[in-house]
C-alpha cells in the first residue's frame, strides 16, 4: 500500500446557513475549516482543500486549493462527487506514490482521529458509518479509480457520493458514538452551529 493523501471538501453552497462560505463560519475561537484541517492532517500524508471561486481565501492554511474543473461543464450542481474527482487528479499528479485518497466533509468538526487508520484497514475503498447511517463523503478512493469517476460524472450523470461508493463496493466501517455523540454531527443551520458550541463547552 502506498501513502494516502487527502481532501477537505469545502465547496458547499451553505445554502440553509444564509450562503456563503460555510467551512468559514466561527466556531469556538476558530473556523469549522480549522478544525477539519487540524483533525485531517495529522491522519494523511498530504492534504488538499477542494473549492471554487478565489482561493486567496484559504491562503493562511498553506494548503492547495483545487477547484472543480467540471463545474462549468455539468447541468446542476456536481456536488462532493466533483471535488472528490479534483482530489484524485492532484493525487494521481503531485503524489503519484499515493494509491488512495481520503476525503472529509469541511462542515463536520468532530470526526474520528483514527479515521484513515480504520478505513485504511479495507484493502480497498471504504467508507465511515454511525448509528446505522452511511457518511460516504467520509470515504477513502482508489486514485486508479479517477477515471471512472470522471466518467461517471460527465457521461452517466451521477451526483450521490452514496451510489459512487456502491459503484466501487466501497466497505463499509463503523464507528461508535463518543461522550460527544455522533462523531459525524455536521453544521448544516444555524441551530447546528449552537450545538457544535454546546458540544465543545461540553469537551473542555
Amino acid at each position: 500500500m502506498g501513502p494516502i493523501v487527502g481532501i477537505v471538501l469545502a465547496g458547499g453552497q451553505a445554502r440553509r446557513m444564509g450562503g456563503g462560505d460555510k467551512v468559514l463560519l466561527p466556531l469556538a475561537g476558530a473556523t469549522l475549516l480549522d478544525r477539519v484541517v487540524a483533525l485531517a492532517r495529522p491522519q494523511v500524508a498530504a492534504l488538499a482543500i477542494s473549492a471554487n471561486g478565489d482561493p486567496g481565501r484559504f491562503a493562511r492554511f498553506g494548503l492547495p486549493v483545487l477547484p472543480d474543473d467540471l463545474a462549468d461543464d455539468l447541468p446542476g450542481h456536481a456536488g462532493p462527487l466533483a471535488g472528490i474527482l479534483a482530489g484524485l487528479e492532484w493525487a494521481a499528479a503531485e503524489h503519484p506514490a499515493a494509491d488512495r485518497l481520503a476525503s472529509f466533509a469541511g462542515d463536520t468538526p468532530f470526526f474520528p482521529s483514527d479515521l484513515v487508520a480504520r478505513l485504511a484497514a479495507k484493502p480497498g475503498a471504504a467508507c465511515a458509518a454511525s448509528g446505522g447511517r452511511l457518511h460516504p463523503v467520509f470515504g477513502l478512493w482508489p486514485v486508479a479509480a479517477r477515471l471512472r469517476l470522471r466518467r461517471a460524472l460527465a457521461i452517466e450523470g451521477l451526483r450521490r457520493v452514496e451510489d459512487w461508493a456502491r459503484a466501487v463496493a466501497a466497505e463499509r466501517v463503523e464507528f461508535a458514538g463518543g461522550d460527544g455523540g455522533d462523531p459525524f454531527f455536521n453544521v448544516n443551520r444555524p441551530d447546528d452551529l449552537v450545538a457544535a458550541q454546546l458540544l465543545l463547552a461540553g469537551r473542555s
